[in-house]
């Protein structure tokens, strides 16, 4: 059974940090690709980031480059987004998904697991 846990939300003031955790279980996730995705009250779940596993290559929204850094952790199965330079509008519920197709990566449609998701909360 696949799973994935998010974890590391929390409140934080404009300008500072979290990192969310993606505990990733039931797979070879080396095989896949992992997401991270938000949905703020009122809105569309968006892309943020992902990476192909199996390259370390990475993808970002164009409204988090150069502030949020996705990586992994091969030996933990982990999965994980530095969030730096977070913003009011950054807030959200954060989820983690993985996906079988390298195509795509920006789309939710492929993705087939999904985390239960993580709140952020960024405070002007």
């Amino acid at each position: 059974q696949v799973q994935l846990v998010e974890s590391g939300g929390g409140l934080v003031q404009a300008g500072g940090s979290l990192r969310l955790s993606c505990a990733a279980s039931g797979r070879t996730f080396s095989r896949y690709v992992m997401g991270w995705f938000r949905q703020a009250p009122g809105k569309e779940r968006e892309f943020v980031a992902a990476i192909i596993w199996s390259f370390g290559v990475t993808a970002y929204a164009e409204s988090v480059k150069g502030r949020f850094t996705i990586s992994k952790d091969n030996a933990k199965n982990t999965v994980y987004l530095q969030m730096n330079s977070l913003k009011p509008e950054d807030t959200a519920v954060y989820y983690c998904a993985s996906s079988p197709s390298n195509s795509a990566i920006r789309s939710d449609r492929l993705y087939d697991y999904w985390g239960r998701g993580a709140q952020v909360t960024v405070s002007s």
